[in-house]
């Protein structure tokens, strides 16, 4: 038998009397419909998923086929719950909340970051096809099946579609999850009318945004309180600008953390150029433990690497360190767009401790102005800087964020480097 779990609002009300989240009567009333979603999911019981028949005939290896998938989701399936809202209003605390308190007696769940999501499922659709071979099919009816076997609970953070190939696929493999059974919890920056606004082939992504407007209850979680900029004692782990005193600082941590003790140094070393395998090829770091890495900004950001390189390095890293971030403008715009994909990488692996050096403060990295000169500040981007409280002076300005996807982008990655720098971060993120 298993204890009866602790409920989202009960979890909720002992975080707010231990003082690590503030009490918010716009959160509480979110908190209830994510209550009222997670006692249906408790209640729930899957449809069984249909297994794939195999057999050692050649024969029936060519003529069998997978099972169909089911053309509508169960009736008795509880309606998903969607959450949007702009950065800092609290969305993945909310679904950690809700994933948390799911009793052990739900072993089929995930927790994950769309983006990592949707490689994994792009990964599947590949090996499906290539089985599939000269015969064909549609492989997104394995992969939907094969999903919702491994997990009936799904919760997607930080749902955006930005890439044609995303979009292109969105709907069928959505619903064959819903047709197996799959209820989900999704977190985003927009409402599903927005959803890869301007993209290309944009008509064909419509029948994506109607299903989740349908099999979902869409909430808006803005209430004016940006929840990571409530202000919290810094611990130091941002040092500017690149002065020799700060390099040495930073030497003096890497050292202390790598070296703690001398029998640490010979059963846990500092390795040149460690190599990690992601995607079927190598990439080298150049200096770590076996938890904690050391890059340079032109050696994490500099290279082309992908999403997928940086959840593998954080993966695999606790710990990290990032070195010489330079202030950035429109001749690093790559760079920029790297470092924000790295920095959303180590925020939803909850790297416990980042350590940056850089040329300026946290907020004016992504400017190509002069600090204070407040110009090149687009209308969206004052309202994006005003939702986060931040001031020109602040930030300095920046033309390199056009779009609307990339300006909110931008806001995340600085919000969140706040957050990865507070004391409180570092205490509770490797729980």
């Amino acid at each position: 038998m298993f204890p009866k779990p602790i409920s989202p609002i009960k979890q909720h009300e002992k975080l707010v009397q231990s003082g690590v989240l503030r009490s918010d009567d716009h959160q509480i009333r979110i908190i209830g419909k994510l209550q009222r979603f997670w006692e249906q999911v408790l209640q729930y019981d899957p449809p069984p998923i249909p297994e794939v028949k195999t057999s050692d005939s050649l024969i029936s290896r060519l003529f069998s086929r997978a099972p169909p998938v089911p053309e509508i989701a169960p009736a008795l399936a509880p309606k998903g719950l969607y959450l949007y809202g702009d950065v800092g209003t609290g969305k993945t605390m909310l679904m950690d909340l809700f994933y948390q308190t799911l009793p052990p007696s739900i072993t089929r769940k995930r927790r994950v970051h769309f983006h990592a999501f949707m490689i994994d499922a792009h990964k599947r659709i590949h090996a499906a096809k290539m089985t599939m071979g000269h015969s064909g099919g549609d492989p997104i009816g394995p992969v939907a099946r094969d999903l919702a076997k491994e997990a009936y609970v799904l919760c997607f953070d930080e749902f955006q579609v930005t890439d044609i190939a995303d979009a292109m696929i969105l709907r069928r493999l959505f619903e064959g999850l819903m047709n197996h059974g799959v209820v989900c919890v999704i977190t985003s920056n927009r409402h599903p009318d927005d959803l890869y606004k301007n993209g290309i082939q944009r008509s064909s992504f419509i029948p994506a945004i109607e299903l989740l407007k349908s099999r979902f209850e869409v909430t808006d979680l803005d209430s004016g309180t940006d929840y990571r900029r409530i202000p919290r004692a810094l611990s130091h782990v941002y040092y500017h600008p690149l002065t020799p005193e700060n390099k040495a600082e930073i030497d003096k941590i890497f050292n202390s953390l790598t070296s703690p003790t001398p029998t640490a140094v010979l059963q846990d070393p500092v390795i040149e150029n460690r190599p990690i395998t992601t995607w079927g090829r190598t990439l080298y770091v150049p200096l770590s433990t076996s938890k904690i890495a050391r890059f340079s900004f032109e050696e994490i950001c500099g290279r082309p690497l992908s999403a997928a390189d940086y959840l593998e390095v954080t993966k695999q890293f606790g710990t990290l360190f990032i070195t010489d971030v330079p202030k950035m403008g429109m001749q690093q715009k790559d760079m920029a767009r790297r470092f924000i994909t790295f920095i959303d990488a180590c925020y939803e692996s909850k790297a416990s401790l980042i350590f940056v050096s850089s040329e300026v403060p946290i907020y004016q990295i992504f400017s190509d102005e002069e600090v204070g000169s407040g110009k090149g500040i687009s209308d969206h981007m004052r309202s994006v800087m005003d939702d986060l409280g931040l001031s020109p002076e602040a930030v300095g300005s920046s033309s390199m964020f056009s779009g609307d996807e990339e300006i909110f982008a931008f806001a995340r990655a600085c919000s969140r480097l706040v957050q990865m720098g507070s004391k409180e971060w570092a205490e509770t993120a490797s729980q």
